[in-house]
């Protein structure tokens, strides 16, 4: 078994289910998860939106079984930053925040994270996941606007 294929849009800022004729795709690697973690909004921390300003996250996290646990990335933090170095230095740091549930869970031994101002208003996502049976490779072109 494994879960329903989600296809990242690459610049349209949305995933999608993935159809196999006459029922859905499964997806049997890492890929459905890794774009939840990454393009899922995290809650916000209080001290990183402006008062009475949404934190986002998600309604599960409510339930979580391991305290503290969130699902989704901070990513959406960057929707109004510059195109800067430093920006993309966050989103990396963000991106390893999303995923560490992999190393944590045993499901990957390790993880590295690329990320870099590709295009206006564009940052390019690289995700390698190095696990006991296999290595997975995955690209990501996050777009975001400045206001």
């Amino acid at each position: 078994m494994g879960d329903i294929a989600l296809i990242f849009q690459n610049g349209m800022q949305y995933a999608d289910i993935e159809i196999d004729p006459p029922s859905l795709k499964v997806d049997q690697d890492l890929q459905t998860a890794v774009i939840i973690s990454l393009f899922t909004n995290r809650l916000a921390d209080k001290d990183q939106v402006d008062e009475g300003q949404d934190r986002q996250g998600w309604w599960g996290d409510s339930y979580a079984t391991v305290n503290g646990s969130r699902i989704g990335s901070r990513l959406w933090l960057l929707k109004r930053s510059k195109q800067l170095q430093s920006v993309a230095n966050l989103a990396r740091d963000y991106c390893y925040e999303a995923l560490q549930w992999l190393i944590e869970d045993k499901i990957a031994e390790s993880l590295t994270v690329r990320a870099e101002i590709i295009a206006m208003y564009t940052l390019g996502i690289e995700v390698k996941i190095v696990r006991p049976q296999d290595i997975q490779n995955f690209k990501f072109d996050y777009v975001w606007r400045q206001l």
